[in-house]
């Protein structure tokens, strides 16, 4: 069993405790609080050399340091604080930095409500478990045989056909209904490949999807998106090797996460509002009366200075966006701002809260946005931000990568 050793503040009083648990235990993780002594929390507190008042963050600060120094064993990290504590989220980020810098365990952060559910936690402990149980087939650097793999997204759904380490075919289509979707992307992505449904060794599935369709087509992986889209983000990129970050701003949430060795080690995901999502930039190009592929050359050709967008919802960002187009702002600063806005929400929200890890590898259809990816850059300090081809396809070309070798489907079959 998987081990996640929970570094926290407040879950026991919050009454959220047994919400985590019954997520780890889901997927086949066991939640372990590390073991400290009262003496040993003023000593790691003073190691730690991070001045704080509440207690409760001064024995997180224990419990980590007991990670560090082997006095507690675990497999992968959880961090936890409560959204109100300002103290906190400074703590649980200067944790997550000691961790990294000390050990080579994957660790995840959180800023947790009174209202926190199991289901809100499920993707992020099946990303740690799946990283701890899977390190072997995450390592996989070559696709062989003939496999499928399928990206179920919330607005969108991607399938790729691989061979022998060579994409032979895409699909892609708008998510509706799942099986449907799949099939639809399935049936684009073999048309010309001169191959039929029974001649695959495996399927791959993953997205909000991945389990109705999983089950549906007896798939052999199926497997959350974290560790997929970063998989198949350095594939893409050719960085499988060293340390890179992957961006994925998607139609619904974001997620941005550490690799190393083409294993994911942090990773944080979703947003305040879809403001800062690539709902927001479609929104905007049919504001604009154009299609979204538009978008990011017209946002090339203007200055986002000129048309600033002052809200983080959605909403009052659309508002901001007519308000600026009713006083006679040019269209291109519009698009300039409306990608500017997003990158800047996403590195508040999101980028912030890791150690940005040059290359950064922008993937996912907001990834095709050129507007966006020179904001990001910009957001960045000027950092090159790279978007390999068939960026858009990520999640299905992680699906097939990491399914081959998994054994002939035809024997399972």
């Amino acid at each position: 069993m998987v081990k996640i050793a929970q570094i926290s503040c407040g879950t026991e009083y919050s009454g959220i405790q047994k919400e985590i648990e019954k997520a780890a235990a889901t997927f086949g993780a066991e939640i372990v609080i590390p073991e400290t002594e009262i003496d040993y929390i003023d000593e790691a507190y003073k190691k730690f050399g991070f001045n704080c008042a509440s207690s409760g963050i001064r024995l997180m600060i224990a419990r980590a340091m007991s990670i560090v120094e082997g006095k507690s064993d675990a497999d992968a990290i959880f961090i936890a604080t409560c959204f109100r504590c300002a103290e906190g989220a400074l703590v649980r980020n200067e944790i997550r930095r000691f961790i990294q810098d000390n050990t080579r365990l994957p660790v995840v952060t959180y800023s947790f409500t009174e209202r926190t559910k199991a289901d809100e936690l499920f993707i992020r402990m099946e990303a740690l478990s799946t990283i701890v149980a899977r390190k072997s087939i995450l390592a996989r650097e070559k696709q062989d045989g003939l496999t499928l793999g399928i990206d179920s997204g919330s607005t969108t759904t991607k399938v790729v056909l691989m061979e022998n380490n060579k994409i032979l075919g895409t699909g892609w289509v708008p998510t509706t209904d799942v099986i449907a979707s799949a099939q639809e992307g399935t049936d684009q992505a073999m048309a010309d490949s001169g191959y039929k449904f029974e001649d695959l060794d495996g399927i791959g599935v993953t997205g909000y999807g991945r389990i109705t369709i999983g089950k549906h087509l007896k798939a052999d992986l199926i497997q959350e998106e974290l560790s997929v889209n970063s998989k198949g983000a350095v594939y893409l990129a050719d960085r499988q090797k060293g340390e890179a970050t992957v961006l994925d701003i998607g139609g619904m949430d974001n997620k941005v996460i550490t690799v190393n060795d083409g294993i994911p080690d942090n990773f944080t995901m979703g947003g305040i509002c879809a403001g800062a999502s690539g709902r927001f930039l479609e929104i905007t190009s049919r504001r604009l009366g154009i299609d979204v592929s538009e978008l990011g050359p017209m946002a090339l050709k203007g200055d986002y200075k000129k048309g600033l967008l002052n809200s983080y919802c959605i909403v009052f960002g659309i508002q901001d966006l007519v308000t600026s187009l009713a006083a006679g702002g040019k269209p291109e600063d519009v698009a300039a701002a409306a990608c500017h806005s997003v990158a800047e929400q996403v590195y508040e929200q999101q980028l912030q809260e890791i150690d940005v890890r040059e290359p950064v590898i922008q993937v996912g259809g907001t990834s095709l946005i050129e507007g966006l990816v020179a904001a990001v850059s910009d957001i960045l300090g000027g950092m090159d931000v790279i978007v390999p081809e068939n960026s858009q396809h990520i999640g299905a070309v992680g699906s097939a990568l990491l399914v081959s070798g998994m054994g002939s489907r035809q024997e399972k079959l």
